[in-house]
């Protein structure tokens, strides 16, 4: 028998939504991934790296799945949450994690690492990261791109027009990390096919990914969770798009000449 939406609806809600893997929503919801493989590219700048940091790691989780750390690795989160998970999975491995916010100043000296990381940072400080990175260093990192989700977005928010649509854009990205004084190489972007089974994928996802639908509650929109819930009965997966960037900067092995 199918779940009522009141079932489906108060699960997610009640959902815990505590480190930065999506396991709730096998089989509830799928994602394309981007053809480049960020965990194994980052595996492999990390491997060759002396002293890295990992900025917004989340729960630790892509964080863990590195073979091989280099003699110093570092990582900063600011949910509380996230943060004593992140310790309790790679304290073990001698990673030191740190509690800081996802704002400047970074707790850290000038030119400390020689690799920055980072998965899905929710925002990016140029000028913080070409401050930590030691001359030569690299920024190497895996962004949201511009309209991701933006089919889920306006179902709940209405048809959106201007810097919304330009936000996250890799151009604009490139030109403040240069601007920072970054050089930064080709980035290339994807738009991978996403698929929502149920409305319960869609609550979890939204309480989840907060940005997607700033200010979401169930009770704030369930007239409109309860249109979805119906569009997908009677049509199927509803279907949005996400967008992936990969980012690689290096910091100049020498200021440049006024």
């Amino acid at each position: 028998m199918s779940r009522t939406f009141e079932e489906l609806v108060a699960e997610a809600d009640s959902a815990c939504l505590d480190g930065w893997d999506f396991s709730w929503l096998e089989g509830r919801a799928t994602e394309e991934r981007p053809s480049w493989g960020y965990q194994r590219l980052m595996g492999e700048h990390v491997r060759s790296a002396s002293r890295a940091l990992d900025i917004q790691t989340g729960g630790g989780e892509v964080l863990a799945g590195v073979e091989r750390l280099p003699p110093v690795m570092v990582a900063t989160e600011s949910w509380p949450p996230n943060v004593a998970r992140a310790a309790a999975r790679l304290g073990p491995r001698g990673v030191a994690v740190v509690a800081a916010r996802d704002e400047p100043p970074l707790p850290f000296g000038d030119g400390v690492f020689d690799l920055v990381t980072s998965r899905h940072p929710a925002s990016v400080w140029w000028t913080e990261i070409a401050r930590v990175l030691t001359p030569g260093g690299t920024y190497f990192a895996q962004h949201v791109g511009p309209e991701t989700v933006f089919a889920l977005t306006e179902f709940f928010l209405g048809p959106l027009t201007g810097e919304p649509r330009r936000r996250r854009h890799p151009e604009e990205e490139a030109a403040q990390a240069r601007a920072a004084g970054l050089e930064v190489a080709d980035v290339p972007m994807e738009r991978l096919r996403m698929e929502f089974f149920d409305v319960g994928a869609v609550v979890y996802f939204l309480r989840k990914v907060l940005w997607t639908v700033p200010g979401f509650t169930v009770e704030r929109y369930r007239d409109r969770l309860r249109d979805l819930h119906e569009l997908i009965v009677a049509e199927g997966p509803f279907v949005a798009y996400s967008c992936r960037t990969l980012f690689e900067a290096r910091k100049p092995l020498q200021d440049r000449e006024p």
